[in-house]
């Protein structure tokens, strides 16, 4: 943390209630398994509670509805959201850190680009021309800005990022090591037995508050734009193809692949290895389990789960018969055999 705080005043910015002492002082976290004197942690799930009765945290960041079954030795304070509360002070501590601005040596700027006011652009980055870059941008080295590229202000473009020409970044933007946005579709036409490739001439548009994780790669389309909605959050290795549409607030965990001109309501939910196939719609509010595979479209408010993907409970029900069918397999072959020999019974008698 790098920082001292009380417990008061923790408890001041997050309109928390304190049980326990409150000058006790805190200038570090720790996970509360691995809690140590001066740090602070929280308790959001419930099947961690066992660890706050012996961890050596200082205080405990817990929800407003958390009663403790027997004594604790750290200063508790109780908020409505423990884990949100947490994001918090963390945001606090990172934006108190040294800022960077200023343009390192060597790197090249294009004289036809723009840049806004306080920005910064670390060694060997490369601006193309006509760029248009908002204030407070932070461009960190090796990273690549192609011709024509806007970066809304706020944006973080972090070390080796590769933004292809023309595509638009909005504002306060995290886009992280090693993503590419904007190279092209995997847009191929058979002829005379070969693949032509097919010009992708659109961009990508990404809107603000999107943050994308590292070699994560977003495509451009082939006309038109790849569009990445408002405050959507993407993990490490996320393949998005050209065309693609993804709502607002929607959230993917890492290696999800998603096709050509597939679209993605608001506010969905993604688990990691999802594939969904291409020119397909995903209603709203969707949540898709870990490893689901979707070929065809997905009302708004479904929860599903496998591959192909059935609903949720279908799929655990299915689950549940999945570990009994060699049993079920043995009966079956026991009770047909049972039942020929009743019929040869049946016939031997008349």
């Amino acid at each position: 943390m790098q920082l001292s705080f009380s417990a008061k005043q923790i408890a001041e910015v997050l309109h928390g209630e304190i049980i326990g002492d409150p000058t006790v002082q805190v200038s570090d976290f720790s996970k509360i398994e691995e809690g140590k004197l001066g740090t602070l942690t929280f308790l959001s799930n419930p099947k961690y509670e066992h660890f706050i009765y012996d961890t050596q945290a200082s205080v405990v960041l817990v929800n407003s509805d958390f009663t403790p079954s027997k004594p604790v030795n750290a200063t508790l304070i109780k908020v409505f959201n423990a884990y949100a509360s947490l994001a918090i002070l963390l945001d606090i501590v990172n934006s108190s850190k040294p800022q960077k601005q200023g343009i390192e040596e060597p790197s090249f700027i294009s004289t036809s680009s723009k840049t806004g006011k306080n920005i910064y652009v670390g060694a060997f980055a490369y601006i193309g021309e006509n760029a248009k870059i908002g204030d407070n941008v932070k461009i960190y080295p090796q990273a690549y800005i192609g011709d024509n590229v806007e970066i809304g202000e706020g944006t973080t473009i972090y070390p080796g990022v590769k933004i292809y020409e023309g595509c638009k970044i909005g504002k306060n933007c995290i886009i992280h090591s090693g993503a590419v946005i904007g190279a092209d579709g995997f847009g191929f036409a058979p002829e005379n037995g070969e693949f032509k490739k097919i010009p992708q001439l659109g961009i990508v548009l990404i809107e603000d508050n999107v943050e994308i994780g590292a070699n994560t790669a977003i495509d451009r389309a082939v006309m038109n734009e790849t569009r990445i909605g408002k405050g959507v959050k993407l993990d490490n290795l996320i393949q998005i193809a050209h065309n693609v549409q993804i709502g607002e607030n929607t959230v993917m965990a890492s290696q999800v692949g998603i096709s050509g001109s597939t679209k993605v309501g608001k506010n969905c939910m993604l688990g990691g290895q999802v594939g969904l196939g291409g020119h397909i719609t995903i209603g709203n509010n969707t949540n898709i389990g870990a490893q689901s595979g979707i070929i065809s479209n997905i009302d708004s408010g479904v929860n599903i789960l496998g591959s192909p993907a059935i609903p949720v409970k279908n799929f655990f029900r299915s689950s549940a018969v999945f570990a009994k069918l060699p049993d079920m397999y043995r009966q079956i072959n026991q009770l047909q055999k049972e039942l020929d020999q009743i019929k040869a019974n049946l016939a031997s008698e008349q």
